[in-house]
């Protein structure tokens, strides 16, 4: 329980928890408990083990024994303890983890559309296919693209698939180079997408105000050069002010500019990666477009491209039969007769279908054309924003930021002096020189009634604090974690052991977090 001495001096949010204990649902079992009563059996018995065979028990399995109000107040005081975004904001920069609106998933569950199953005949499916028709359609127009394929599984996995579509192409000219250019403030994933791909990766210093040098690029790209990996805005929430001029470097040489898309939410409504030199780039539903994010899935990460990386998109692309304007998903410029798709397929004119036959595709990413649950909840949030609202929520999410920056600047070092977008990353410096850092001031955070935001990256400020609030919170939420934040920078000059030892509100004190990582427990076992 918080004690007097370690509870948080702002109490505007943060409150001990009623249930500091629980026992495992198998230590709470007594033998003979339940919360059913079967009625009679009304069929003939079967014989279980003649029936099964090898696959029946001899023994009955261990399973715990509680009554109905023993299970439902357990998980009840389970639920209570886990932080979510209906409690609280959660300021992970580089994540986006906005609200998920619930209108999403009342349409997600209407009746034909959720039971919309992805291997149904395409003429029983036209449903289905135009949601994802107009989907590509609004991702298009939102990028500047020219073509689009939903079917990557997530951010990561779009990133492979926009290298996967960026080395095709350098082999349908010849060569298809050997390295990809990586900024140091990328994301983790890019160099790892470039090795998976076949690439080896060649590191990008930055410049002094956290962008890309435009010196050490012009340098470092040759012929040998197949793309540079940028994320735009860049980990640590700057806008590439210059990048026209890294796209006519890029492609100058023969190389393509692969856009990060994780940080779009930044830019909707407001600027397109295709009017600015972006040849391919992934976005991320789960962050920009409010489908439900984190717990490892469900994901998606679109993979949008120009008309000359079209030809190369994974396999099934819709097409809309006798359509010869364009490949449905493509930019009104015939590109449907550039790509190959053909313009007279299977069944009555005007409905949609998938095209397999493809030459030049790398293939199958996943094995259907994408997440299809999500395509709906993404399609729901932009069709409830509308054009109008989509840029509000763009510049409300950059001023949230920049709210917070403002704030908090005169107690928490910003390495960058840069104009922040959508996210700020403040450092640990000051903080540092009384021992605390930014993994105990995250800490610390919890007893305030906050998730933590994102500790120690990006790697390019040493003892980064990265914040985005999104465009999700409140001037009351965003006051309250400023508070919060000023009171610990507070208690690190008073009394720095207190953050050093946190959280304290806890039901578990702090980990060792290698040993949990190392050798973690994840099952229960009985005694003997």
């Amino acid at each position: 329980m918080t004690t007097n001495a370690t509870a948080p001096k702002t109490l505007g949010k943060v409150r001990p928890h009623q249930t500091q204990n629980e026992a495992l649902v198998f230590e709470k079992s007594s033998p003979g408990k339940r919360a059913y009563k079967m009625p009679p059996l009304d069929v003939p018995a079967v014989d279980a083990a003649a029936l099964l065979g090898d696959a029946h028990r001899k023994t009955p399995g261990l399973l715990p024994e509680l009554s109905e109000i023993e299970i439902i107040r357990h998980f009840t005081r389970l639920s209570t303890w886990n932080y979510a975004i209906d409690l609280g904001m959660y300021p992970l920069g580089s994540c986006t983890m906005k609200y998920n609106p619930r209108v999403n998933e009342a349409v997600a569950r209407i009746e034909g559309l959720a039971e919309a199953h992805p291997y149904r005949p395409d003429s029983l499916a036209q449903g289905i296919l135009d949601v994802i028709d107009l989907l590509q359609r609004c991702l298009i127009e939102i990028t500047g693209m020219d073509a689009i394929t939903l079917q990557p599984a997530a951010g990561a996995h779009g990133e492979f698939t926009g290298i996967l579509l960026v080395r095709a192409w350098h082999e349908s000219q010849g060569n298809a180079r050997r390295k990809i250019l990586i900024p140091d403030s990328a994301h983790g994933t890019n160099p790892a997408t470039a090795a998976i791909c076949g690439y080896t990766v060649e590191n990008l210093k930055s410049n002094s105000e956290g962008g890309i040098d435009l010196e050490a690029l012009t340098r470092q790209v040759d012929e040998e050069t197949a793309a540079l990996m940028l994320t735009n805005p860049s980990t640590i929430g700057v806008f590439e002010s210059q990048i026209h001029k890294i796209a006519d470097i890029l492609h100058a040489k023969g190389a393509l500019l692969y856009m990060d898309g994780a940080n779009m939410n930044a830019l909707v409504g407001k600027a397109r990666p295709g009017d600015f030199g972006v040849d391919v780039m992934h976005l991320n539903l789960h962050k920009t477009f409010s489908t439900p994010h984190g717990g490892g899935g469900p994901g998606s990460g679109p993979v949008a491209c120009k008309a000359f990386l079209e030809p190369f998109l994974p396999t099934p692309v819709l097409c809309k039969t006798g359509n010869r304007e364009q490949g449905t998903g493509n930019r009104d410029q015939g590109t449907g007769n550039r790509q190959g798709l053909g313009t007279e397929g299977p069944g009555t004119a005007g409905q949609l279908h998938w095209i397999y036959d493809r030459p030049q595709s790398v293939g199958r990413v996943r094995a259907f054309y994408g997440n299809t649950g999500m395509f709906i909840r993404a399609l729901a949030y932009i069709l409830a924003n509308g054009p109008d609202g989509l840029r509000q929520t763009t510049e409300d999410a950059v001023l949230n930021a920049n709210y917070i920056r403002a704030k908090l600047e005169d107690l928490y070092e910003l390495p960058y002096k840069t104009a922040s977008m959508h996210e700020v990353v403040f450092s640990d410096k000051r903080q540092a020189a009384k021992g605390v850092k930014t993994g105990d001031i995250a800490k610390r955070l919890i007893d305030y009634g906050f998730h933590p935001y994102t500790v120690s990256f990006p790697m390019i400020v040493h003892g980064a604090l990265m914040i985005e609030p999104t465009e999700s919170e409140s001037l009351e939420e965003l006051d309250l974690f400023i508070e919060a934040m000023r009171a610990i920078a507070r208690e690190v000059d008073e009394t720095p052991d207190l953050v050093k030892t946190a959280p304290h509100s806890t039901r578990v004190s702090r980990l060792d977090e290698v040993q949990a990582a190392r050798k973690p427990i994840l099952r229960w076992r009985p005694t003997e």
